[in-house]
């Protein structure tokens, strides 16, 4: 009676612990997001410290050019080019997005429109007027929360724009202590082969995080002007506007392609039906093109994963995390494949079900053995 008592009381413990830590571990889950971003933000910015360093490593005088000095400098010209884009592009950013609030309403009125005219064509079809009724009050709710939609969105990102500030002064310490970092986990391990091990762990994961985020920024730069310039010439309205955002959802694997698609579209659904043709004609194309041509090329040796595996870990991410988890998915997912190849070398096994299938058909062939040996002659 003791034993089941103390058993049931271990598994409350375990459970409470349990809720507790998953508690602790939600409520952080947007510190660990701004973590990511600062180090996604070192990644970004370390070639170019490297840059700035070179001409004084060479001539080996690298004490006039201290790493932290060069992470300023590196700094100072980063945000003094998004500094000067910025305030170039605001102004006609800034009047499409006005013109854009202006025409909510309008929008939404042609939507309820073309709702209204679909419902009176199923007179033809006999469909109830009740099922009529309830299809033009869902779109009109569907449409006139679109504009609170996007008032929600908006003031969400403003409530979290501090801390976003934290992003480029965690970058600074993560750049600055990189190496001191790297050296303070290595000595958690016993010196030789496990120590070894680690190091080149440590290296390749760090190879695969760079050449992802590397291959991740040239691509919202080349998506994002390339769908800026292609809407111009479609004819879409708000085309820098939906650019800026193409380019800016494209670091969002799967779904951030998709939600500018199907906005791109709908927008140019509301001017022709035919700049919807081109609209999807367009973007096909140039997913096709990037996806399985500029893309890998641009990654080159970092991240090699199927695409249904790129699928199902965004999707696996936005179920465990939401947009955090669709996010940082795939480094995830690649980081997992680069442990388990490690481990595989480590043990010297083939395979995490390899061996365990050789050493039953070792097994059977030798009780066959013994089997053969013992039988009467």
């Amino acid at each position: 009676m003791l034993s089941v008592v103390r058993v049931v009381l271990i598994v409350l413990i375990i459970l409470s612990v349990w809720d507790f830590a998953k508690n602790i571990l939600s409520s952080l889950t947007f510190l660990f997001f701004v973590i990511i971003l600062a180090i996604f933000f070192a990644y970004l910015i370390e070639p170019l410290v490297q840059i700035i360093r070179a001409p004084f490593e060479e001539r080996h005088r690298e004490t006039l050019m201290p790493r932290p000095l060069a992470i300023a400098v590196a700094y100072i010209l980063i945000f003094s080019v998004l500094g000067v884009s910025i305030a170039s592009l605001a102004p006609r950013v800034s009047e499409q997005a006005r013109q854009l609030a202006l025409n909510v309403p309008v929008y939404t009125n042609s939507i309820q429109t073309w709702f209204r005219d679909v419902s009176t064509r199923f007179d033809r079809y006999r469909v109830p007027e009740q099922v009529q009724e309830r299809l033009v009050q869902n779109a009109a709710a569907l449409a006139d929360g679109v504009s609170g939609q996007v008032s929600a969105v908006l003031f969400g990102l403003a409530t979290y724009l501090p801390w976003f500030i934290l992003v480029p002064i965690l970058g600074f310490f993560f750049l600055k202590d990189a190496n001191f970092f790297r050296l303070s986990f290595l000595r958690l391990f016993p010196s030789g082969r496990w120590r070894s091990r680690v190091e080149s762990v440590i290296h390749d994961v760090n190879q695969t995080l760079a050449a992802y985020v590397r291959a991740q920024l040239i691509s919202c730069l080349l998506i994002g002007t390339i769908c800026t310039a292609g809407f111009y010439i479609i004819g879409i309205r708000y085309a820098l506007l939906l650019g800026i955002v193409a380019g800016v959802l494209e670091f969002i694997p799967l779904l951030g392609p998709l939600t500018i698609a199907i906005v791109a579209v709908v927008f140019a659904l509301l001017q022709a039906p035919w700049l919807a043709v081109y609209t999807v004609v367009f973007l096909g194309s140039l997913r096709v093109v990037h996806d399985y041509f500029t893309y890998p090329r641009i990654v080159r040796g970092g991240i090699h994963l199927h695409p249904l595996a790129i699928i199902l870990s965004v999707l696996a991410g936005e179920q465990v995390a939401g947009i955090a988890g669709v996010f940082i998915s795939i480094p995830v997912v690649a980081l997992l494949t680069v442990l388990y190849k490690h481990a595989l070398e480590h043990s010297g096994s083939r395979g995490l079900f390899v061996d365990l299938f050789e050493e039953k058909d070792i097994s059977e062939a030798q009780n066959k053995e013994e089997a053969v040996e013992q039988r009467p002659v």
